[in-house]
Order: C-alpha cells, then sequence, then structure tokens
C-alpha cells in the first residue's frame, strides 16, 4: 500500500513537472542566426573537392528567408508548391531552390544541417554527374550560380515531438538543372567576372543588384528544376508572395 501511494505522488509529480515545462523556443531569427546560415554553407562552398573556379559567394536575402519562414510556418515536411512555379516565390528570380532539415531542437544548429546536406558529398560523382543515393541538398548547396539564401527554423511537434524543428534554405537562382555540374571544375577563383573580387576562395560581387537583371534573362528558359528533401537524424527586401 505505501508503495503503491508512493508511485502515485511520483506519477502525479511528473505530470505536474511537463505541465509546468516551459514551451520549447526555435532560435531566434537575428543578425546571429544569418551569419551562421551564411558561415555555414560560404565555409563548405569554399572547400569543394574537385575545386570550383567559379563559385559564388552567398549572401542573405530577406525576400528569400521570408518564403522560407512561410512555409516552415505550415511544418509540412515537403517542398513548397511554389518552387515549380515561375516568380511565385520570388519577385526577382524566376525559380528558386529549396533545402529543408527536420530533427530535434538539441541538436540543431544551421553548421549541423548545412553539414547534414552536404555531406551526401560521398554519393556524388562530379565526373560522371551521378548519384548513388541522395544528393540534391549537396548539389544546392555547392551551386556555384546561387549567390542569396535565406533560411528559417520553426517549432514543429506535431511532426516528431515535443522539441522537433524544421530548418528551411531558399536559394536564388535555383540550383540542381539537370545533366549540368554543380559548379566548373578549377583553380579558385579563376572563373570569377571583373565585377568579382576573390575572398576564401569563393567569387564575390560588389554589387549583387547588377546580378539580378543577369538571372532574369539567364533564367526565362530554364525549366525541370530537380529538388529534394532531407531528414536530419531556393539582398532584397522585396514583399514575397507564399504559395500554401
Amino acid at each position: 500500500m505505501v508503495l503503491t501511494e508512493e508511485l502515485r505522488c511520483l506519477w502525479t509529480l511528473g505530470l505536474c513537472l511537463v505541465a509546468g515545462r516551459s514551451p520549447a523556443r526555435a532560435p531566434a531569427a537575428d543578425r546571429r542566426f544569418r551569419e551562421r546560415c551564411l558561415d555555414a554553407h560560404n565555409a563548405l562552398r569554399a572547400q569543394v573537392l574537385p575545386p570550383a573556379a567559379d563559385m559564388r559567394h552567398l549572401s542573405w536575402d530577406d525576400g528569400l528567408a521570408k518564403t522560407a519562414k512561410a512555409w516552415a510556418n505550415t511544418c509540412r515536411f515537403e517542398h513548397n508548391s511554389c518552387l515549380s512555379k515561375s516568380y511565385e516565390c520570388h519577385p526577382t528570380f524566376q525559380y528558386i531552390g529549396e533545402n529543408i532539415w527536420l530533427g530535434g531542437l538539441s541538436i540543431f544548429s544551421p553548421k549541423s544541417a548545412v553539414d547534414a546536406w552536404f555531406n551526401e558529398t560521398e554519393y556524388y560523382d562530379y565526373d560522371t554527374l551521378s548519384c548513388t543515393k541522395v544528393c540534391g541538398h549537396y548539389t544546392q548547396v555547392v551551386w556555384a550560380n546561387s549567390y542569396k539564401v535565406g533560411c528559417a527554423v520553426t517549432m514543429c511537434p506535431k511532426l516528431g515531438g515535443y522539441e522537433t524543428v524544421i530548418f528551411v534554405c531558399n536559394y536564388g537562382p535555383a540550383g540542381n538543372y539537370p545533366n549540368r555540374p554543380p559548379y566548373t571544375r578549377g583553380v579558385p577563383c579563376s572563373l570569377c567576372t571583373e565585377e568579382e573580387t576573390c575572398t576564401n576562395n569563393l567569387c564575390l560581387f560588389w554589387f549583387s543588384e547588377q546580378i539580378f537583371l543577369k538571372e532574369i534573362k539567364n533564367l526565362k528558359n530554364m525549366k525541370n528544376i530537380q529538388i529534394g528533401i532531407h531528414r536530419g537524424r531556393r539582398l532584397s527586401t522585396y514583399h514575397v508572395i507564399h504559395c500554401a
């Protein structure tokens, strides 16, 4: 009888502790978060093998981040339905790329998520453009022509438990076009344009707005974007249209 009473007390205490637990919170989308997202991407883009001659430096885009946040808030572990629609995800980029990570808050950081995407490199063969498993997250992370990124993270307990988060990054312009290498092999920065400077093996454009005009022209006839989802184990301040 005494043992039963003790168990009942422990059970009641457990309920009280659970009920009194503060809600889990995703990391704030502040300056530090943006820096961590950019650092995680650019560090890996700078060290690809074989080396890249034309790898662009990624910089932050508020419009892409808003699209990522709007989609993350739906807590749907699938790609944004606007990705295949011309100019639906972003007013400047015709198409954008997207990577998604799902996992526990305790193991999440922008670096751990981007590392997980990049680690698909072991399944990718640059010479044959072939993949033995899933490689789409890796190829988007290192897609040389993508030069803008925006990311967001949201708590999604219904997808896996109390501390489950979903992390979404959108890239502009989109990568992962069929039968194209993610970048051009060669001496780092050897194919940077005259408007770019070499910074840590990456081509840094000194005036990003000029690229927008080039990309709108270059992307008009590009179709059949390949995208993927990863389970964690595509400058502007334009208004973004979100497609649910």
